[in-house]
């Protein structure tokens, strides 16, 4: 049996060379938020991440107890569900795609997505902007809720699509799954 990657929540606050452009002090926002989801839907703190679209695979997903103080900060479930898509989006690119966030996106631009990514075949390439990523999440939702939301986030990328090829990520946290779509330049 093929070994199934590990994904930590906690490298997520650590510098990993594997994302270069990722504040580490997000990444703990993230991480906790991501945690909170799994946590509101009764999950162990080991679980395995299953990933369709793109690439159909598993990958194991740990994470670190939570606490009452980090569910308050959390309370807001829209924010802690998309950031913690985000951290999941940030941990499963790399393995996945070999892309990595390197910027943040700038909002009011009228580019419809959330970070650039950069390749991590090539260092010398890293920064040049390879892709885009738009990242969206849902607590809890049936695949047909995946479905629509993939689509309402392709369309949403697409007046950056002779920008750069791009990719939704949705993360839903009642299963979980993670669905990675590409959507090529135009």
């Amino acid at each position: 049996m093929a070994s199934v990657p590990l994904l930590r929540l906690s490298d997520l606050c650590e510098s990993r060379p594997e994302r270069p452009g990722w504040s580490l002090t997000f990444g703990a926002i993230c991480a906790e938020a991501a945690a909170v989801c799994l946590d509101d839907q009764d999950h162990p703190h080991s679980i395995v991440l299953k990933i369709d679209g793109q690439q159909t695979c598993e990958m194991e997903l740990q994470w670190d107890a939570i606490d009452d103080t980090m569910r308050r900060f959390n309370a807001d479930q829209e924010v802690a569900t998309e950031y913690g898509a985000y951290g999941i989006a940030a941990l499963v690119m790399p393995v996945l795609m070999n892309l990595t966030v390197i910027e943040r996106s700038v909002k009011g631009k009228g580019l419809g997505f959330d970070f650039w990514l950069g390749s991590t075949d090539n260092a010398d390439t890293l920064f040049q902007r390879k892709a885009r990523l738009e990242v969206s999440g849902i607590r809890k939702g049936s695949e047909s809720i995946i479905q629509s939301r993939v689509k309402i986030k392709l369309k949403q990328i697409k007046p950056s699509d002779k920008v750069a090829p791009g990719y939704v990520s949705v993360i839903e946290f009642g299963t979980p799954k993670a669905r990675i779509v590409e959507k090529c330049r135009m």
